[in-house]
């Protein structure tokens, strides 16, 4: 670090290169939850906290045991995992709250009163002085029967500066564990964090939760450690209410990157953040930083060959970090050096002559606006270097139909010159369909679909879909694409162009199941 370092060189900051520990507490199971359209199942929120407890997050939000029911029994369902992690309850300002918390066997709570006279007088209806009182009381409540207490000022953003150090020592003094500064409305600027938190570092172990409204999250979780906060509130993804929670996985990598700060075992953040982002509904952004579909993918020719000289030349931080792979796509700005290395991955050779009527052609898709897809580029090379591709798995026929009842689906595949018929039935005919052919393939189709959506539909009366998918099968996978006017069909045959691909190396002949 420099002298001139934001981080450390303000009097009331000290240098992150500095910290011992950071820890998390992960709240996606609750402020996530609290997303517009996500609804987590007890299956799911089990599921989510044991890939929490995997990354190493030292306490897991389980949700908020006041609010029902159906809210306690997923709150029992996760600890009753015996996990690592500390597992705590949000609680409102009320005693009841705390019971409820503790019928689910939680190691501890957080409890969330009201910081700012907004939410004291309006929101509340009551006044400062009882708000402290009331604190303290619940405070006390909840360390008599043994549990971990974190105190909240809910809007503490907002509120005045003398009185949550006032409402923060009162609760310190009647037991607390910690208190916590909440941007609950995502207001704070850096310096408005660090007028509120750093006098609350002063009087024990302190807490920030940030919200992202003014894209401010990480910043201000930054500005509060180095202000003396040893814990973030946040969520895998950054989801929650309106712009969302600060992103735990961008304070990690922005703590262990540049200061040496290892705060969670960032290897399991892509894999979490794929389960999170499947069961919330909630798709990741592709220039999502840590996460995103293109934080390792490299498109442009220069990036590409400096990226095939030198790891390093045009990312941060190695893949392998986040529990990422390199990417190499094609597109307009294919270079040779690229498809170079792309052919050699799909085992094709080719001489430079060969390569550059290749790049022209892939260039030519990618001027036209299209994504090159794995099967593009497959098939250019065979045309180019004038290698017969002998298809293994190809799709003879198909019918599939949904009328009022069960939607139904047959097929007929050619599968090592051999002809197999299935049938299968599903949600909507392309599931039906699916499942016919997977019936048809047997252990041929043990291939994963990990991502599936119509690119583009002309809009007219004999309108073509593009259905684009993207398969894997053991450490290889492919993207195929196929324009139809039916969609059932281009599901189909994208899927079986991409299992033929899979599968067109492997030296054993693909045999039906038993």
């Amino acid at each position: 670090m420099t002298e001139s370092s934001f981080f450390g060189s303000h009097p009331q900051l000290r240098d992150l290169s500095d910290v011992d520990d950071v820890q998390f507490l992960d709240t996606t199971l609750r402020d996530g939850e609290q997303a517009p359209g996500v609804s987590l199942t007890p299956e799911e929120k089990a599921r989510i906290a044991r890939g929490l407890d995997r990354a190493e997050i030292d306490f897991i939000e389980a949700g908020s045991a006041c609010t029902g029911p159906g809210e306690r029994e997923t709150i029992r369902r996760v600890t009753d995992l015996d996990l690592d992690a500390t597992v705590t309850s949000f609680c409102r300002g009320i005693e009841n709250d705390v019971d409820l918390a503790l019928d689910c066997d939680v190691d501890g709570v957080t409890i969330v009163v009201p910081g700012s006279d907004k939410h004291i007088e309006t929101k509340v209806g009551t006044t400062h002085e009882e708000n402290v009182q009331n604190t303290e009381e619940l405070v006390a409540y909840a360390k008599d029967h043994d549990l971990w207490v974190e105190v909240i000022a809910e809007d503490g953003s907002r509120a005045r500066v003398d009185y949550l150090e006032k409402l923060m020592s009162a609760s310190m003094d009647a037991g607390a564990d910690r208190i916590c500064y909440a941007d609950t409305v995502g207001h704070a600027t850096p310096d408005d964090t660090l007028e509120r938190i750093e006098p609350m570092t002063e009087l024990g172990p302190t807490s920030t939760h940030t919200h992202d409204d003014l894209g401010l999250a990480v910043t201000n979780a930054l500005v509060s450690i180095a202000a003396g906060a040893d814990l973030v509130h946040g969520t895998i993804n950054g989801i929650g209410e309106r712009a969302g929670n600060v992103a735990l996985e961008e304070v990690a990598i922005a703590l262990d990157h540049g200061y040496g700060v290892e705060p969670m075992d960032l290897t399991e953040v892509y894999d979490l953040a794929q389960l999170i982002s499947r069961s919330t509904g909630v798709p990741l952004a592709p220039n999502k930083a840590v996460i995103g579909e293109n934080a390792f993918t490299h498109e442009s020719g220069i990036h590409t060959d400096g990226t095939l000289k030198d790891d390093a030349m045009y990312e941060p931080y190695p893949p392998e970090k986040v529990g990422r792979e390199r990417r190499l796509v094609l597109g307009k700005h294919a270079g040779h050096a690229g498809v170079e290395a792309a052919l050699a991955e799909h085992g094709i050779d080719a001489d430079d002559d060969e390569i550059d009527e290749v790049v022209e052609r892939v260039k030519a898709i990618g001027d036209r606006g299209k994504r090159v897809t794995d099967a593009d580029l497959l098939t250019i090379a065979e045309e180019v270097v004038g290698k017969d591709r002998e298809r293994r798995v190809k799709l003879l026929e198909m019918t599939a139909a949904s009328g009022s009842g069960t939607p139904t689906a047959s097929v007929r595949v050619e599968v090592d010159g051999e002809e197999r018929v299935a049938s299968g039935h599903g949600d909507g005919p392309v599931d039906a369909a699916v499942s016919a052919v997977q019936q048809a393939l047997g252990h041929a189709a043990d291939a994963s679909l990990d991502s599936y959506h119509v690119d583009a539909i002309t809009g007219s009366t004999d309108a073509v879909v593009t259905v684009e998918v993207e398969m894997s099968r053991g450490d290889n996978s492919v993207t195929v694409a196929v324009s139809d006017a039916d969609i059932t069909r281009a599901s189909v045959e994208a899927m079986v162009e991409a299992i033929d691909r899979l599968i067109e190396n492997e030296p054993e002949q693909v045999l039906a199941d038993d």
